[in-house]
């Protein structure tokens, strides 16, 4: 599987990168939302997955949902808004925008995993 991972801290893209290899994933960076607009017209294949932070410069996390929202070449790419950004009226602007779910920060890679796994992207992780 294919992920992209969009934010502007390079400590958070690493983080999130060492919560995704375990799953078997595939990475690629993007610093904003400019950055992973200009990366998709690059790559040959559409991510699986897309993890989105809010507050970047340049294209925000909510401006790239609106601007990938109606592109069919993208629609299988699943989108999850991955941010700080707690208050309630965000969490529906940033699924009406088109993110499928959404992780507030600071996360763990169990957090991540519950949430790919509700999206039946990973299997559930079972306690032992």
């Amino acid at each position: 599987m294919l992920a992209l991972i969009i934010d502007d801290s390079a400590v958070i893209r690493s983080i999130l990168r060492g919560y995704l290899l375990p799953f078997g994933f595939n990475i690629y960076e993007a610093v904003d939302g400019v950055d992973a607009l200009d990366l998709l017209a690059e790559i040959p294949t559409v991510p699986d997955l897309a993890l989105i932070d809010w507050h970047m410069p340049r294209m925000n996390g909510l401006e790239f949902l609106r601007s990938i929202r109606r592109r069919q070449d993208l629609a299988a790419m699943v989108r999850m808004m991955v941010t700080s950004e707690s208050e309630p009226g965000s969490i529906v602007r940033a699924l009406a925008a088109g993110a499928h779910e959404y992780l507030l920060k600071p996360c763990t890679a169990d957090d991540l995993g519950e949430k790919l796994a509700y999206l039946g992207m990973v299997a559930p992780v079972t306690a032992p």
